[in-house]
C-alpha cells in the first residue's frame, strides 16, 4: 500500500507539472519542508531554503508570462522538455521503491510520461484558444492551468490515490484526443 500511495504521490506531481513546471516543485518542497510529506534519500535539498526560493522566483516568473499574449505560445515550446524534466525528478523524489534503480525507472516511465500528455493537452488547449479568439481567451485557459497545478499538487500530497486516479483519467482524455487529432489528419481530404 505504501508503494501505491508513493506511486500516487510522485505522478500526481510529475503530471501537475504538465501543467505549469515549477509550481508542482514548489508545493512540494514547501510540504516537504513544513513536514508534510517525505522526500526520498537525495532529495532533502529541495526542502532548502536556497531551492524553495528559486522555484518561488521561477514560479512567479512562469504564472506571469503565461499572461503575455503569444509569449505563451512560445512558453509551451519550451515547457515539453521542462515539465517532462521536472516530471521526472518530483516522481523519482517521492516513488519508494526496493531499489534506486527501478524508482528513477518507474519515475522516467509514469512521472515523465503524465507530465509529457498534460503539456501537450495545454498546448492544443492554448493553441485553440489563440485560434478562436485571437489570443484573448489565452489569459482565462493560462488561470485555468495555474489553479489546475496547483490543485492537482495538493491533492497528490493528500490524498495520491485519488490523485492518480484523477491522472489516469485526465491521461486517458488528452490521449484520446490526440488520437482522434491524429486520424483526422491521416484522413484523406473528400473531393
Amino acid at each position: 500500500m505504501e508503494v501505491l500511495l508513493s506511486v500516487g504521490l510522485g505522478v500526481g506531481l510529475a503530471a501537475a507539472c504538465g501543467f505549469r513546471v515549477f509550481l508542482p516543485v514548489l508545493v512540494m518542497g514547501v510540504a516537504a519542508r513544513a513536514g508534510a510529506l517525505d522526500l526520498a534519500e537525495g532529495f532533502a535539498w529541495m526542502a532548502g531554503t536556497p531551492a524553495l526560493l528559486a522555484l518561488g522566483i521561477a514560479t512567479i516568473c512562469e504564472i506571469g508570462a503565461y499572461y503575455i499574449p503569444w509569449i505563451d505560445n512560445v512558453l509551451d515550446v519550451a515547457a515539453m522538455p521542462a515539465a517532462v524534466t521536472a516530471g521526472i525528478v518530483v516522481a523519482a523524489a517521492n516513488i519508494e521503491t526496493a531499489t534506486p534503480l527501478v524508482g528513477w525507472a518507474l519515475a522516467a516511465v509514469a512521472g515523465g510520461t503524465a507530465a509529457a500528455v498534460v503539456q501537450s493537452g495545454t498546448t492544443l488547449l492554448r493553441g485553440a484558444s489563440t485560434m478562436m479568439t485571437a489570443g484573448i481567451g489565452n489569459p482565462v485557459v493560462s488561470t485555468a492551468e495555474a489553479g489546475s497545478a496547483a490543485g492537482l499538487s495538493l491533492l497528490a500530497i493528500a490524498m495520491p490515490v485519488f490523485a492518480l486516479v484523477a491522472v489516469l483519467l485526465l491521461v486517458a482524455v488528452v490521449s484520446a484526443r490526440l488520437l482522434r487529432r491524429r486520424a483526422l489528419r491521416a484522413r484523406p481530404a473528400d473531393s
